[in-house]
């Protein structure tokens, strides 16, 4: 396995738990927009403690970029994140991951699922390809919401927005489930990119598949 010491650069919250590092990108370092890799604090108590986070940035940036949602009732490593800052050093790992772009479709996302969903949109978006694609993302509330501006920006009306503990004007206020799939998609033909939590993937896959999808047009983490 290899290990990459980079520095970070930069650390800013970019909502109430979740945090944006952008660190040092090693030579010759590359990914696919989707993919992630284990992630380590440099310091002698975390450094053998990896966890995975999506790169979120463009694959021709000449740094490398992380959104991370910290869990502070976990003494665990997102919460020891929280106290990283710019200086301080983290370790990367090897890439991995299977979701990587197929072609136009809909992505479905929860939470901070959205992640690997960022750097390929900023990916599209540059090369003017994003066209053809939607994206639904779920969240508990308005404040919850990652990256919403640049995510309308670049999709604009096909950027439906679902909140589940919340009722905002100009939000969806319901969960994703059979119902709302069968009334916000018309061709399930097309590929689907889904990501979240493991029960929120395994569901909407199965409500797909059950709607008429192929398992093979369906792009996610196993």
């Amino acid at each position: 396995m290899n290990k990459h010491v980079v520095k970070v650069l930069e650390a800013k919250f970019i909502t109430h738990d979740v945090k944006k590092f952008v660190v040092e990108k090693p030579e010759g370092y590359a990914f696919i927009p989707g993919q992630a890799t284990d992630v380590s604090i440099n310091l002698p108590d975390w450094k053998d403690q990896l966890r995975p986070f999506t790169f979120t940035n463009r694959s021709d940036s000449n740094y490398l970029e992380f959104m991370i949602k910290l869990y502070n009732d976990r003494n665990g490593v997102t919460k020891a994140m929280g106290k990283v800052n710019a200086g301080d050093e983290l370790v990367l790992h090897d890439v991995f991951g299977a979701i990587q772009y197929k072609g136009p479709g809909v992505f479905i996302a929860a939470g901070s699922g959205i992640t690997p969903f960022i750097s390929i949109f900023r990916e599209l978006y540059k090369h003017n390809l994003i066209n053809g694609n939607r994206l639904i993302y779920v969240n508990k509330t308005s404040e919850d919401i990652i990256m919403g501006q640049e995510l309308f920006k670049m999709l604009k009306k096909n950027f439906i927005n679902v909140l589940t503990r919340e009722n905002t004007i100009g939000f969806v206020g319901k969960r994703i489930d059979r119902k709302f799939l069968i009334e916000n998609i018309v061709d399930f033909s097309q590929h689907f990119y889904v990501c979240g939590p493991e029960d929120f993937v395994r569901d909407i896959n199965k409500h797909l598949i059950d709607l008429g999808a192929d398992i093979s047009s369906l792009v996610f983490e196993q």
